[in-house]
């Protein structure tokens, strides 16, 4: 996937740093999106689209007595209104914002995978969240990093719930279903033929043989009326397998709900 990505400059590292009860360390980020620039709407909602549905691919894949609008918003987009369309909106765009922050601002490979086979649009993918790597191009080293995030969002305002710590939590899960996640890629990988994804994947499913470092993640995406220090404080990774290598990232912004809705729906009708 090859687009402009200049919405990942509103993308900002405040400096804050909250510490966790147990002495970690959580970035807190800000989202500093200006919804009157047309020019990075439109290109953010462009390649926003294509996680779903590739341009090439609409015209084959849409049902024929509808228009892309109306394909994209009804089968493949979650839902406006019907729940769970709206949570399930917000924490896909929350994943997606994670995996930009991971390949353009850490510049890990981040394959974009994870919706575009999706059968039922009103709920959320299966599987591990967000799946980054880095290697070297042609050499296996055991310096090699697989990265796997969980994420979780809290788009509605003034609530005050500890979305990290869920974050935390869950994300003890992606122990047990990283190989079916790598499979599910791999898969997906080789239908649209993209050879070199196939292989990056390949490398990181031969751990026994050839070791790597594992990372986890747990990110937690919020409005900025929701977002509390104190609370965020409190979280705890005391009870994660792999609390070691367990990061921690807060990203919140102002009014995240309508922001979402938004690019859904220029996705949509530039589409």
């Amino acid at each position: 996937m090859s687009f402009t990505v200049e919405h990942v400059q509103w993308l900002e590292d405040t400096g804050e740093r909250v510490v966790s009860v147990c002495g970690k360390s959580i970035p807190i980020f800000k989202l500093s999106h200006d919804a009157s620039n047309e020019k990075i709407m439109s290109a953010w909602a462009r390649y926003f689209r294509n996680h779903y549905c590739s341009d090439e691919q609409i015209e084959y894949i849409k049902n024929p007595s509808k228009t892309n609008s109306e394909y994209l918003l009804t089968e493949k987009f979650p839902h406006e209104q019907n729940p769970p369309g709206p949570s399930i909106r917000a924490g896909d765009f929350a994943e997606i914002l994670v995996a930009d922050y991971l390949e353009f601002v850490r510049f890990y490979k981040v394959p974009r995978t994870r919706y575009e086979r999706k059968i039922i649009a009103n709920e959320s993918s299966k599987g591990s969240d967000v799946i980054a790597f880095r290697k070297e191009p042609g050499v296996i080293s055991a310096t090699d990093e697989l990265l796997i995030f969980e994420v979780k969002a809290k788009a509605s305002e003034n609530s005050k719930n500890n979305v990290l710590q869920t974050a935390i939590d869950d994300s003890v899960k992606d122990e047990m279903r990283i190989a079916e996640s790598l499979n599910a890629m791999k898969q997906r990988l080789l239908d649209k033929y993209d050879l070199d994804g196939v292989q990056l994947v390949d490398r990181f499913q031969r751990e026994p043989d050839h070791p790597f470092k594992r990372i986890y993640g747990a990110a937690a995406v919020v409005t900025e009326t929701s977002f509390n220090s104190v609370i965020i404080s409190g979280s705890t990774t005391a009870k994660h397998p792999k609390a070691q290598e367990l990061e921690l990232i807060v990203i919140r912004s102002v009014q995240l709900m309508p922001l979402v809705h938004a690019l859904y729906k220029r996705a949509a009708d530039e589409a």
